[in-house]
Order: C-alpha cells, then sequence, then structure tokens
C-alpha cells in the first residue's frame, strides 16, 4: 500500500502514509475526547438560541474546547515523534536512524545518549510549549 501512495517502501518519504495511517484514530480520539469536555448546558443554551447544527460546532464547541484541543495536539506530536523515531529502525530515517546506524550498530554508547537526551529535549519543548499556548488560550482562566 505504502508504495501504491508514495512510490517507494523505504525511506523518509515512505514512512508518511504509516505515520499518517496510525496517528488518525489517535488524533480522532482527542478530537473528540476534548469535544465531550464541552459543558452540555452551553450547547443546549446555544441550540435553544437558535444556533444551527454547525454554529454549535463552529462558535461553541470548538472555542470551548480550544485549550484541550491544544493540549491533545501537544500529545499528539510527541507520540508521532516517538512513532518516527521507531520508524529509523525499518529504514525510515531521521533521529532514530542516526541512533540505530552511528549509535547501537557500531556500538557508539556517546551517540545513543546523544539522541536519546535530543528525544526527551524535543518532547519537553513541544510539552512545554502546548502546555502553555493551551493555558493561554483557555477563556476559562482569568489573569489577575
Amino acid at each position: 500500500m505504502t508504495r501504491a501512495i508514495m512510490g517507494t517502501t523505504i525511506g523518509s518519504k515512505a514512512t508518511l502514509s504509516p505515520l499518517t495511517i496510525a496517528a488518525a484514530p489517535f488524533i480522532a480520539r482527542m478530537v473528540e475526547s476534548s469535544a465531550r469536555e464541552v459543558d452540555r448546558g452551553v450547547i443546549e443554551a446555544a441550540l435553544s438560541m437558535g444556533a444551527s447544527p454547525a454554529q454549535v460546532l463552529l462558535k461553541v464547541i470548538l472555542p470551548e474546547a480550544k485549550p484541550s484541543l491544544i493540549t491533545g495536539g501537544a500529545i499528539a506530536i510527541t507520540t508521532i515523534l516517538g512513532y518516527s523515531a521507531m520508524a529509523g529502525i525499518v529504514g525510515g530515517g531521521g533521529l532514530g536512524a542516526i541512533a540505530i546506524n552511528y549509535g547501537y550498530y557500531r556500538s557508539n554508547s556517546q551517540i545513543m545518549l546523544i539522541m536519546v537526551v535530543l528525544l526527551v529535549l524535543i518532547v519537553q519543548v513541544f510539552q512545554e510549549a502546548g502546555s502553555r499556548i493551551a493555558h493561554r488560550s483557555d477563556r476559562r482562566i482569568r489573569e489577575k
């Protein structure tokens, strides 16, 4: 299937379709979970004021779920980063390939350690940025 979609079965280009297929249900579940967090009373109030289902979705559910969606996006990015690092072992390229080819296969523990630390730092940066953006976008929290 990857060959039909991407034209190749090895390399960074080939990992895009499996990563997308693997991430789609995860992201859909995150979005669903975020939308379910919206207070049912707010939705009912919008419907009672004559809002269409599309208006409820675009003007009530999405703005109310925005902080949760941002947090879910940060989690999804870090998860996909982990998937892409694991794809390096099967020829997917990236940091995972560097860690495997130059660290593990050549018994160079320094390279392995650097790659692990780099991946942890990247994950921390995405998580922290996502948390800060989500906190700033939360209308329920008022600055003092």
